[in-house]
């Protein structure tokens, strides 16, 4: 083996060659410089992009200054608060009757259409008259019979009685002819009765509207029998104006009932089932005398005109009664109420624009507002929308500037 100084070289395979440990030096000098430069290059890019907003003339934003959170805002107010309760009720009619015969017959005719409104003493049918005329005449017949046998017996007993004061007759005789007046005196007084009872039957044989209503299907048919033992009848008349509304509520409801009743202020609103359309208002007029004790619920009925007749027996609709209204209480809207850890509280918009969490005692809620006890005081701007990203101090914008969309300033809700 040779050894090789660092500056010679060596003969191999023909061909001249460096050493190795010069070639490798120079690649190492090589390679730092190629990293120095990529890092200027990266500086100068980097210091580019810095000031590149200012060489182009746009504005550069402090990364410092705070951002204003949007928000909806409104105020606080003066309103009457109505606690309402609302229950599934039944529309019920205060009258329903089922017109049945009065005497036993063939019934002619029907005076009717099913569906019809009818008011009282509207012939409703007429049932064949002709036996109780027929009954009529021959009571009408005794009677005549009866007083003709009075007019004789009062003329015995008027001459008996002559001749018995005048000693040319017997006493008895005149008391016979006396007994005998009575006796067709009291016939007669029946044969009347049989005459008012026959009359009376041949009325009957018309059939009346016993009430004002709205007659429903009917239930016999022209041509058919008809006896007073029958318990279906011939239709049935429901009253429809006023009509009534029963409901339930809970017993804890009872006090505030009570009290409205007194002062004549429970007022009633009835909606369809569903809510969506409203159909009539009324007021309380009657409050059961007990709580079902296996439910706890009291009774109510309620009386509506119903002139449209919006309301229909048997329906069921959505009742709603104002129970309680408390007076000039301070209130906001429902959404501005937050609940914290140490209660409820509102954000008051301060004149920085700058927001202030403040505690508050609130009360009832009702028509999407909310009575405040204490804590803030009327015609208070607060935060009704986009609390969610709002701290205490937050630097807050409007969105809906110069309108005060969530005003409680009216009187009622």
């Amino acid at each position: 083996m040779l050894n090789r100084g660092p500056n010679e070289f060596v003969q191999k395979d023909g061909q001249a060659d460096e050493f190795p440990a010069h070639k490798s030096g120079a690649r190492r000098r090589g390679g730092i410089f190629a990293i120095l430069g990529i890092l200027a290059l990266a500086g100068v890019g980097f210091a580019a992009l810095q000031y590149w907003p200012t060489l182009n003339n746009r504005p550069v934003k402090s990364a410092s200054a705070p951002t204003a959170i949007p928000v909806t805002t409104g105020k606080t107010g003066i309103r009457d608060m109505s606690i309402e309760r609302s229950a599934l009720g039944t529309v019920t009619a205060l009258s329903t009757v089922t017109v049945r015969t009065r005497v036993d017959g063939q019934l002619l005719s029907l005076s009717f259409q099913e569906g019809q409104d009818v008011k009282v003493g509207d012939v409703l049918a007429r049932i064949d008259p002709r036996p109780y005329e027929a009954e009529l005449a021959r009571v009408q017949a005794t009677l005549a019979k009866d007083s003709a046998q009075l007019t004789v017996a009062k003329a015995d007993y008027d001459r008996a009685s002559k001749l018995s004061s005048s000693g040319y007759g017997a006493v008895q005789i005149a008391d016979t002819a006396k007994g005998q007046v009575a006796i067709l005196e009291a016939t007669i007084a029946g044969d009347q009765a049989a005459i008012d009872t026959a009359k009376l039957n041949l009325d009957f044989s018309t059939i009346n509207a016993p009430v004002s209503g709205r007659v429903g299907l009917k239930l016999v048919d022209e041509g058919s029998m008809l006896h007073v033992s029958d318990t279906a009848g011939l239709v049935t008349i429901t009253k429809m104006k006023p009509i009534a509304v029963e409901f339930s509520l809970q017993q804890d409801d009872l006090p505030d009932l009570l009290a409205g009743q007194n002062s004549g202020e429970l007022s009633v609103a009835v909606d369809s089932r569903d809510g969506q359309q409203h159909l009539a208002d009324g007021k309380i007029t009657a409050i059961d005398s007990q709580v079902d004790p296996n439910t706890g619920m009291i009774k109510l009925k309620a009386t509506f005109p119903n002139e449209s007749l919006s309301l229909w027996p048997g329906e069921l609709v959505t009742a709603r009664v104002v129970t309680r209204t408390d007076r000039n209480m301070v209130a906001a809207p429902a959404a501005a109420i937050q609940n914290g850890q140490n209660g409820p509280y509102v954000f008051v918009v301060k004149p920085d624009n700058k927001v202030a969490a403040v505690p508050v005692e609130a009360g009832l809620t009702a028509g999407g507002y909310t009575a405040l006890k204490s804590g803030i005081a009327p015609e208070q701007e607060i935060v009704v929308g986009g609390q969610s990203r709002l701290s205490d101090g937050a630097l807050i914008t409007v969105k809906n500037a110069g309108s005060n969309v969530a005003s409680t300033s009216e009187s009622k809700p």
